[in-house]
């Protein structure tokens, strides 16, 4: 017999038919009613065990946590909450559990404390319902791309440039680090290492993907990156996954239009392929916006928060303009922000973002046109030499979850900006090569992965939006 997930098994209309479903005990009451799931779905379903004809010893193993394979027959159910549930005919343990150190047992947990379980916390609803999502969340990013004529292709995890010029790079090297070969002047030798140059693992894979796009026209990635950031906080990862799709003979309105388009068809589809788990983490948010604060409680729940973003234009606004709302509101004139806006240049941070999004614009807003200082070489220099066509897009709750640019297509341009920069052309002699031969506007964003799923859980640290996350002191599991 072929086994069912319970997802199918409950919601079937015809009852009285044999069934066979595998999965994990989340209780066993009376010895005789197992809630089983098999993370296909929230849901358990109980399963009804004849104890007086049931082998005692099977009995006692069927424990939190253990794997069993049940056989019986589907039928209505007589308790409330469910409308189908199995009468066993034959069980079979697959898997037993040790009751006493079992660390999930049915009872609240921190998310501190399953976090030092990452490997067992998917058997929690909360993270199952958040992987089911991350999972949906992955297809429906790879569909709108292979709709909309995107190639995927994967970019270098080990690479010899710093994409961002952020110089917080993990080193990939295959030297003996007790004792490195030296030069004459005493540095590493890195031309004796396995690459034969110093190498890190890649916090962008943009630089890359725009050499393809200039010669297959639109192109995606969507992989992992990685920084070395002491960070602790509760949106910094070492290891996170990107986005990152580039377009040639795009210029920065198309980029815009993009993402919109991109940002709204991912997140309808969850909407309408992940409803029941939307609607348990939008009520285990609402629980836990009840505990804050009244000031710090949010306007919108989970939902209303994603159907703000799919059925609203974005507002499309000058940085500029931006910064003259918020020097002229009453948060900033009041000193509420804790990061006061005093003149033009400064760089937004969260609450700004956040206030233009939710309290002025009441609609997503892409920010464009910033000053070229705070941001990275690579970004199109406007003819008034001061900012550069980058786009910033912001969503409730969290700021930024978007950044873009039209990329510099002039060459003497960008040796320009990387020379004041002091970024060697040598190293990026490659990225350069794009600019002497067959040089167009073209365009991309970055979208990290993690930020998304953040947004579309409601979960409010990034470490439980990931299977296994890596921060500075924790490289677990």
């Amino acid at each position: 017999m072929t086994s069912s997930t319970i997802s199918d098994l409950l919601s079937k209309q015809n009852t009285l038919q044999e069934v066979q479903v595998k999965g994990w005990v989340r209780t066993f009451r009376a010895n005789r009613f197992i809630a089983l799931n098999d993370g296909s779905t929230l849901n358990n379903i109980q399963c009804v065990v004849d104890f007086e004809n049931t082998d005692e010893a099977i009995l006692k193993r069927i424990t939190t946590g253990a794997a069993v394979s049940i056989k019986g027959t589907l039928t209505e159910s007589q308790g409330k909450g469910q409308n189908v549930e199995i009468q066993v005919t034959s069980l079979e343990i697959l898997g037993d559990s040790d009751p006493e150190s079992y660390p999930i047992q049915p009872k609240k947990h921190s998310f501190e404390f399953l976090r030092e379980n990452a490997h067992l916390r998917t058997r929690t609803n909360t993270f199952s319902a958040v992987m089911r999502l991350r999972s949906s969340l992955s297809f429906a990013i790879h569909k709108y791309f292979n709709e909309n004529g995107f190639y995927y292709m994967h970019t270098p995890i080990i690479t010899g440039s710093d994409a961002e010029g952020a110089g917080e790079m993990f080193h990939v090297t295959n030297l003996n680090l007790k004792n490195p070969p030296l030069t004459e002047t005493g540095e590493i030798d890195y031309k004796e290492d396995f690459f034969g140059k110093e190498t890190n693992l890649t916090v962008s894979g943009q630089l890359e993907a725009e050499a393809y796009a200039m010669s297959l026209g639109k192109v995606y990635t969507f992989g992992p990156t990685f920084r070395a950031e002491n960070s602790n906080t509760s949106r910094h990862l070492a290891e996170f996954w990107m986005i990152e799709p580039e377009v040639a003979f795009m210029d920065l309105a198309g980029n815009m239009d993009l993402a919109e388009d991109f940002m709204k068809s991912v997140l309808s589809y969850i909407l309408k392929h992940n409803r029941e788990d939307l609607e348990f983490l939008e009520k285990r948010l609402l629980d836990e916006e009840k505990t804050k604060p009244q000031a710090e409680r949010s306007d919108m729940s989970l939902i209303e928060k994603i159907n703000f973003v799919v059925e609203n234009n974005f507002k499309r606004v000058s940085y500029t303009e931006a910064i003259d709302i918020l020097k002229d509101c009453k948060p900033n004139k009041k000193k509420k922000f804790k990061y006061i806006i005093n003149e033009w240049g400064a760089d937004l941070q969260s609450e700004h973002e956040r206030f233009l999004v939710e309290k002025h614009f009441k609609c997503p807003v892409i920010l464009f046109d910033y000053p070229a200082d705070i941001k990275a070489f690579y970004m199109r220099l406007n003819e008034d030499g001061k900012t550069v066509r980058a786009m910033d897009i912001l969503f409730p709750g969290i700021g930024e979850m978007v950044g873009g640019s039209q990329r510099e297509e002039r060459l003497d341009v960008l040796k320009e900006k990387m020379k004041a920069l002091n970024i060697d052309e040598e190293e990026l002699w490659w990225y350069l090569d794009l600019r002497k031969y067959g040089t167009a506007v073209h365009s991309g964003f970055g979208l990290g992965f993690e930020r998304l799923v953040m947004f579309a859980t409601g979960m409010g640290n990034i470490r439980d939006v990931i299977p296994f996350p890596r921060t500075p002191q924790n490289a677990d599991f």
